[in-house]
């Protein structure tokens, strides 16, 4: 491809990328300090109607899906692909060349180098020094050229390759976002206690979002502070297909549930007026709950009863105990004190009743899917290793010229590395040194 192009130039512009990357840093920080996707009048009130009206046109409430920000995502990414698509054929030259056709007079002038001599045979020292190379993780190859034996061995020629999977795990966390945006939805429900629910609502649009099975609360549980704020709160939930039970589980904030790529969260909670009493024939183990409205007696059809809260106590938002009416017709009603989340055993001449109660709750859970979220770990792991890669390994490269001169055979080490080059140097000197051996003197230049 022409690299003149101006077009293909602008879009292979290290300076294009840079200059996106700081409008996309500087947009970032705007998202984070406004509130997103709150209601027009929220920005009213909270901004003015002045400010609030230039948020609508440039649509910074919902800024991260605003076609100017993907643009700037848009132009990251073909100056990601173009950029490689200019650069990696001259890297990927280098990855495979053949370095024992380098020039011999340049890698006699290279700065990096030490000098020994040996009495053995080119021959042999080749061999020798191809096996002690070998033993250090250095695979070597030789050529005869102008009476001189050229050896070559390298380490980490792959490395150059570290900042295209940069760009390449860039590319896959963005895939992944669109898939996410694609064939994903975020929304949210606020489910009462026994309930069950088939579909969710959408956060922006608050259409119904189909989930494929049902989940139910079972149990919301709450802890309060003495001063009756909100401590820590549960949800105890059940999924549900074709009305059988295939999953429980007690999710709280940062532990949610997941079902067929669906994941519930624990987000809020209400409270409700109403209080929720599970009735249990202790001889029968029947067991009946009702939804209760104070002050308002409820049948026992299952206990042939009835059930009623006259009075309770709350310390905060928290209802802490409910006087309870109980009459199942078998002598005066029972009438006691139930604490909040606990249980007391009610006598009726010949039976025995296990009686708890609670107030009544609905939780509320966020709901996600992304499909794509696979691909952006993908592509985090990617870049993970391309940074590591870029900034920690480097492609090293030794030549050994072996001159037959009389009876001695000269020995010429070089090498050079693309990056941490005073790492290397120590490494090389070290190296020098193992290969030198007792074959004679070392001369450092």
């Amino acid at each position: 491809m022409n690299t003149k192009n101006p077009i293909f130039a602008f879009f292979s512009s290290v300076k294009l990328a840079l200059f996106t990357l700081f409008l996309l840093a500087v947009t970032s920080v705007i998202g984070t300090v406004i509130p997103q996707k709150e209601s027009f009048q929220w920005y009213v009130t909270t901004y003015s109607e002045t400010t609030a009206n230039i948020f609508q046109v440039l649509s910074i409430p919902d800024m991260y899906n605003s076609w100017w920000f993907l643009s700037l995502l848009t132009l990251l990414s073909l100056n990601l692909v173009v950029c490689s698509i200019n650069r990696f054929p001259g890297v990927w030259q280098q990855i495979k060349a053949d370095n024992l056709v380098t020039e011999l007079s340049r890698l006699k002038k290279m700065r990096l180098a030490q000098n020994w001599d040996s009495e053995k045979s080119t021959t042999i020292l080749a061999a020798e020094l191809t096996q002690s190379l070998a033993a250090k993780g250095w695979k070597a190859e030789q050529r005869e050229r102008d009476n001189i034996l050229l050896l070559f061995a390298q380490k980490g020629a792959m490395t150059r390759t570290g900042v295209y999977i940069v760009h390449a795990s860039i590319l896959m966390i963005f895939l992944g976002a669109i898939i996410g945006e694609l064939y994903g939805f975020k929304g949210s429900i606020m489910l009462p206690e026994t309930k069950a629910t088939d579909k969710i609502y959408a956060f922006n649009t608050q259409a119904s979002i189909p989930l494929g099975f049902e989940v139910r609360c079972d149990r919301f549980g709450i802890d309060f502070y003495d001063s009756g704020m909100p401590k820590a709160y549960r949800s105890d939930l059940t999924v549900l297909e074709n009305g059988k039970v295939v999953l429980n589980k007690q999710i709280v904030v940062n532990d949610p549930l997941t079902y067929k790529g669906i994941t519930f969260y624990q987000s809020s909670y209400q409270s409700y007026e109403d209080f929720l009493l599970t009735v249990t024939d202790q001889q029968t183990g029947a067991a009946e709950s009702v939804i209760m409205p104070f002050q308002q007696p409820q049948d026992l059809t299952t206990h042939s009863a009835k059930i009623g809260i006259v009075n309770a106590q709350a310390k905060g938002q928290a209802v802490t105990s409910m006087k309870i009416w109980f009459d199942d017709d078998l002598g005066p009603p029972s009438i006691f004190w139930l604490e909040a989340d606990a249980q007391v055993t009610v006598e009726r001449q010949d039976k025995k009743y296990t009686i708890a109660g609670k107030q009544m709750y609905a939780t509320g859970l966020q709901v996600a899917k992304d499909p794509g979220v696979w691909v952006v770990y993908l592509g985090c792991s990617m870049m993970i290793l391309g940074l590591f890669i870029a900034f920690f390994m480097s492609h090293r490269r030794i030549w050994l010229l072996l001159d037959k001169e009389g009876e001695k055979t000269s020995i010429l080490m070089t090498g050079s590395a693309n990056k941490n080059k005073n790492g290397f140097e120590k490494a090389f000197a070290l190296l020098a040194e193992q290969l030198t051996g007792n074959s004679g003197k070392q001369d450092k230049q």
